[in-house]
This record gives structure tokens, sequence and C-alpha cells, in this order.
């Protein structure tokens, strides 16, 4: 069914790089025109949307996503429909989910899988493919992935002992296998022979509630992890992208070797901009637990959440997510004798740009179009996608959010989309809110009236990277030999 043309009238468009008075017209799923023609151009039976008093900004990018995620003995309770839905009624129209593989399943079995799962989508998605283990069966699936399939990176998880962790081997293996493919390697950066001591060390103090859990994973684990995987990243010549960095120590070290002149991105996730680990200290267990991911929130009093608000101030991290992965109370429950057993996984996909508006741009910390830049432009050049998406420019899909910096609204489990029963930002009332969604031309919501519909959303090819990454490793290749004679 063809989309209806929509001409989005008397809003102030906000890209990255600036914000302007104009029209944007959308035909076919395309921006068409942008500016002071676009009215002009407007087919017959055009539909005429009212922007005037709000900005039109590009839909928002969701770099880092797990629905319906098999995980530590459940499966998340968002599927790809849920998800995107809830997605879409807080401005954001795009998503990258992983897909995490069975130990030693082909990379292109559990692929195939996951591109199953998510045909229910309501929005656009792409996937990241973690890399859990090594051989020559994944070495020729990481080509076809890249070559065939659309997918330009690779998850490394360097956390999860006896379940998804990578040794350093296969980390080195996969990094060289992503440079010649043109592929960026991503990483959740935590140290998993230390959480696993820690864990226990941990339990034996009698400390087994939700409490434990940040207590088991302290900054340190981060920052060590991340300091490695910059240094094999290094080494090898290959750009890296480090997910949901939330402390001081990784955040350094991102910043120490982009000022070097490496190649580093990170991510921030909305909640650990915003909250500290007080929560694991909430004397209701249902609500403790609710808040166990992984890396954990980090104590205010350090200056973990400041740290990393600077972080995207000063360009040193780079995109927002949520790593939306919902469990609710009756699944969070398998961990009450154990924090060690709490699926760990949070929600935040439809207030994630909510709360970065309030946080960032109502405190002055981010200007509109830094905030277009951290919740979608930078996306979407990191991961090839621009400006196909993070940009309003004709040509560009028709993803677009209208945008009310002055309604206000108090985020509640009671009136969000997502099937969790559980929100982090519960009782958080926010300045700055999504009233319209277009999702590749089509209104999917509308002050308060969300018309997703499963299929809609479109899986997105991301073409690997060309002259940049030919570059780096023909430096890398020059660098070998020298680095052997030392």
């Amino acid at each position: 069914m063809s989309t209806p043309a929509i001409l989005v009238r008397g809003g102030t468009v906000v890209n990255a790089d600036r914000e302007f008075s104009a029209d944007v017209l959308c035909v076919g799923g395309k921006v068409a025109a942008v500016g002071a023609t676009a009215a002009e151009q407007a087919p017959a039976g055009t539909f005429t949307l009212d922007a005037g008093g709000r900005y039109v900004m590009p839909g928002g990018i969701d770099p880092h996503t797990h629905m319906q995620l098999p995980f530590m003995g459940t499966v998340a309770a968002d599927d790809f429909f849920s998800g995107t839905a809830a997605g879409l009624s807080g401005g954001t129209t795009s998503i990258i989910d992983f897909v995490i593989p069975d130990p030693k399943q082909p990379l292109l079995d559990a692929f195939r899988t996951w591109r199953g799962w998510a045909e229910r989508s309501a929005a656009d998605y792409g996937f990241h493919v973690a890399v859990t283990w090594w051989s020559e069966g994944v070495h020729a699936d990481m080509g076809r992935l890249v070559k065939e399939e659309g997918v330009n990176s690779f998850k490394h998880f360097m956390a999860y002992k006896n379940a998804i962790m990578c040794d350093d081997e296969t980390l080195v293996n996969s990094f060289r296998r992503a440079l010649e493919l043109g592929a960026m390697p991503t990483v959740h950066a935590e140290n998993g022979e230390l959480v696993y001591l820690l864990q226990q060390e941990v339990v034996k103090m009698g400390i087994t509630g939700p409490e434990g859990h940040p207590l088991s994973r302290p900054p340190m684990v981060e920052g060590e992890a991340a300091n490695r995987a910059i240094a094999i990243a290094d080494v090898l010549g290959v750009p890296i992208y480090i997910v949901h960095v939330s402390c001081i120590e990784s955040a350094e070290a991102i910043a120490r070797a982009r000022a070097r002149g490496q190649r580093v991105y990170g991510e921030v996730l909305a909640g650990h901009l915003v909250i500290d680990d007080s929560v694991y200290r909430h004397p209701d267990f249902a609500t403790a637990a609710a808040y166990v991911m992984s890396p954990p929130f980090r104590p205010r009093a350090q200056g973990h959440q400041e740290m990393l608000w600077r972080g995207l101030q000063s360009g040193q991290l780079h995109t927002t997510a949520t790593d939306h992965c919902v469990f609710c109370a009756p699944q969070k429950a398998a961990g009450r004798a154990s924090f060690t057993q709490i699926p760990n996984g949070c929600g935040g996909i439809e207030d994630r740009m909510a709360v970065l508006w309030d946080a960032g741009v109502n405190t002055g910390r981010l200007t509109p179009s830094e905030f277009v830049a951290v919740t979608s432009a930078n996306c979407a050049k990191i991961f090839n996608i621009y400006p196909r998406k993070g940009c309003i420019v004709e040509g560009a899909d028709a993803d677009l959010v209208l945008w009310d910096a002055q309604a206000t609204r108090t985020i509640s489990v009671k009136a969000q989309k997502s099937k969790g029963d559980f929100n982090i930002f519960e009782g958080r009332q926010v300045r700055g809110v999504a009233t319209h969604t277009l999702s590749r031309g089509a209104l999917v919501y509308a002050d308060g009236d969300l018309r997703a519909t499963a299929g809609h959303g479109q899986y997105v090819k991301r073409p690997a990277f060309g002259p940049s990454f030919a570059a780096v490793a023909r430096r890398a290749a020059e660098l070998a030999p020298s680095a052997v004679q030392r």
C-alpha cells in the first residue's frame, strides 16, 4: 500500500548541523522537498500537518536494543512489534538490535532466526551480530553477513563468564576480520573474570539482594575492559565502538584514546545519565530488582553522571541508547535468593528522547542540534546509514518527529506502551515531548494516538565501510613489521 503524501508546515527543522524554518514534503516514504517550495511541489491529495510552534527533527535511532531476547533462562517481554511501537510513541523510528547466537551456533543461522522475529517490527531495524567464539565457520559467516546481509557491526561481550563472554583470542581474531571486511567491532566492556569472582565474594559476605549487583561490578571492572579493548583495537588499527559507557573510568579511557587520534566511539544510556545506584537499596525487592542491568547505575557522589554529560558535550561520547531489554517482576523474581540470578535488563525506548531533552536541552547541556546528533545523526554516521537516516534532507527516509518543547508529561508505567510492568523513570516529569511521529512518511503516532502496525518496519542494510577502513588497514599493515622488531 502506498503512503499518502504529507506536508509538514510551519515548523523549525533541526538537523545536527543547524536549525531553520522550513516546510517538509514527504512523498513515497522519502523526504521530497525541504524549504519554501515544498508546498508548491505537493501533489494533489497531500495531507497537511501543522507543525507551528514545534521542532521537526529526524526520528530517533536507538543503536542498542534487545527485543524478545532469550537470556538467563527467560525471554524479554517486549517483542519486535511491542518494543518498536513503544519507541515510535516517543519519537524513535529505527533500532539496531542484537543477534546473539547460542553457544557454537553458526552466526548465519542465528541471524535468520532474528530476522524472522523482526518481521513484525513496527519501525525500521538493523542488527549487530555477536561473536562469542571463534572458528573458520565464524570467519566465513562474518564475511557473508557483511557482503550479503548488510551487517556492518559485530558485538563482543567481555562479560557473562560461562555464557557469552569472549576471550582475548576471540577478540583479536574477530577484530582483525572486521577490519578486513570494513565492519565496526562493538564491545560490552566489563571484565567477566573479575565480575564472576566478585559475585562469589559478595554472596559469601551474605549480601544476596539487588544491592549486591553494583558491588560485584564496580567502575574499575568496566574501565579495565574498556582500556583492554581499546588497546587491542589500537594495535590492530581497527575503529571500535564501546556500548553503554557508564562510568568515569571508561569515559576517560575513550577520551585518552581519541586524544591520541584513535578512532573510538562511545555510547551512553539515558538511564545512566540520570539514575544512580541508590535504586538498588530500595527496601522492596521487586523495585530494586527492576533496575538490575549491566553495567549497573553508578554512585552520584563520585561524579559518574556528570562525566557522561561532559562526554556528550565535548564530543568524546557520541550516541545515546537504552539497552531496552524488558523483564517483568515474575521474571526478575528468579533472582530472589541471589542477585546473580536476576535477569539483567531495563526498558526505556519510549522515554529516551524526552529524558534527554529534559535533562540535556532544558538544562543547557545540549543545544537542539546537539540533541539531534546524539539521538540520531551520530548513530547513522557511525553505522553508515547517513543521510538516509539521521537527517532531514531531500532523498532521506521520511522519519520525522514533531517536538513540542513546552509540553510536559509525567512518565509512568501506567501510560507506557511497552509490555514491561515497571518504568525506570517512573514519576519523572519531563518538558519536551514528541507529538507526532512519521516512519518512512507514514503517520504512526499523533497526539497520543499510536497507529503502529506490525510489519511496517523494514530491514535496513548497512553497507560496509569503504576507503577510510582501507586506509586504516594499510596503515596497520605498514606498522606491523616495526612493531614486531621492537
